[in-house]
């Protein structure tokens, strides 16, 4: 197999000369999108000024929205809005067995393309060594969006061992480049790795950003909004490629919603 390109497409600058700033939808809060939809919130996210915006599956609220049509509707006023899009999945990239999930990734990147979208995001999964990066490559040949896997709050696809394994399979393999890394800065912390020691040995991979801080303990984490100063979040970033594209996934403050948006992307814009 030949190795594919690297990507670096995807590590996209912004107008300004400053790193891109993607609001998950998330962040208006999952109950709203669930109720409203996520065309409800496009308006806010772009008067924000933020360059893209995260569309969450799970947060679909009935089966039209989720189809192709309404996928396509929905990048379509997305893109009329001056936005690019992320296409994000709960699926995971691998089975519980250890085993490539093709089927998921198939229709996930056929659904982003639907949207429009240049990332498609999925859960890395139960990742035990086996990349198959011959497959990966054929679930996703001819696709536009850019595959990407995003460590996760559990053991399975949380831990740092699983993605310094997997892009050193993919290596192996003759597929490096095949995939990047949606960098959680939160996530790292629920099974208990240290995001700054995950940084430093990820860079290399990683073509997207999600800033959160975690508060709470134990199984009562739950995501929050960075205090100013954050020294986590300043040393993340001092350690991950500059102008890759950051997601805002923490909730922005109920009482002043557009006000908070619009201060949350000029800060993760300049850090």
């Amino acid at each position: 197999m030949e190795p594919v390109p690297s990507g670096g497409s995807t590590r996209i600058q912004g107008r300004t000369g400053k790193a891109d700033v993607v609001i998950v939808a998330s962040a208006f809060g999952a109950d709203a999108i669930r109720r409203d939809g996520h065309f409800a919130w496009l308006a806010a996210a772009a008067d924000a000024g933020a360059a893209g915006f995260e569309v969450r599956r799970e947060l679909f609220g009935s089966a039209v929205e989720a189809s192709f049509d309404g996928l396509a509707l929905l990048g379509h006023a997305i893109a009329r809005l001056g936005m690019w899009s992320v296409y994000s999945t709960p699926d995971s990239l691998y089975r519980g067995d250890g085993s490539l999930d093709r089927a998921a990734l198939t229709a996930a990147a056929a659904q982003a393309d639907a949207l429009g979208a240049r990332f498609v995001k999925l859960q890395l999964g139960s990742f035990d060594g086996r990349a198959d990066g011959d497959g990966i490559c054929r679930a996703v040949a001819g696709g536009r969006a850019r595959l990407v896997v995003e460590n996760g709050q559990l053991p399975a696809g949380g831990l740092l061992s699983q993605f310094v394994g997997l892009f050193a399979g993919l290596e192996r393999e003759g597929a490096a480049g095949a995939l990047g890394m949606a960098f959680d800065i939160g996530n790292w912390q629920w099974p208990g790795e240290e995001p700054l020691r995950a940084a430093k040995a990820l860079a290399p991979h990683v073509d997207y950003i999600h800033c959160k801080a975690v508060a709470g303990e134990g199984a009562r984490r739950f995501a929050a909004a960075p205090a100013a100063g954050d020294p986590l979040c300043a040393g993340i970033f001092s350690l991950l490629p500059r102008h890759v594209p950051r997601g805002i996934e923490f909730p922005f403050d109920s009482d002043c919603v557009a006000a908070d948006a619009k201060r949350r992307v000029a800060w993760l814009a300049d850090l």
